[in-house]
């Protein structure tokens, strides 16, 4: 089973550019106003509608979790290679776990972190990691 995921963008050339350098390859499907990716090793099928208008982050952010503590410093300094601004979070109290994470922002201003749990927790701090404010 795969999660999909459509996002509306308004330019596609800039959303393809930024989503091929974060999964690392290019879309399968790309048409007019359309673009399909199905990222390997990720059960994914995450597509691009191109609308006149959109209001970033209508969902709250989205998210990549990785199975090992050194792959955020492997991707984080990938898509710094990129060209990418990250913001950094250690040891981030968040949604009942323990993380380390880095986020970053597409051209409509969609937010995606990078994250890895450490481990869980009974405590809940949001407004460290999920709140408006810091973004």
């Amino acid at each position: 089973m795969n999660v999909h995921i459509g996002i509306n963008v308004t330019n596609l050339e800039e959303s393809i550019a930024f989503y091929s350098k974060v999964f690392g390859e290019r879309p399968v499907k790309n048409r007019n106003d359309y673009a399909k990716y199905l990222p390997s090793g990720l059960n994914l099928n995450f597509t691009l509608n191109v609308k006149p208008f959109v209001n970033g982050n209508q969902v709250g952010h989205f998210g990549l979790q990785v199975e090992k503590q050194e792959e955020i410093e492997h991707h984080k300094q990938r898509l710094e290679k990129l060209g990418f601004f990250t913001r950094d979070e250690k040891n981030t109290n968040c949604c009942y776990a323990l993380q380390d994470k880095f986020w970053i922002t597409d051209p409509d201003g969609n937010e995606w972190e990078f994250f890895f749990t450490k481990n869980d927790t009974e405590i809940i701090d949001n407004s460290i990691c999920c709140s408006e404010e810091v973004r």
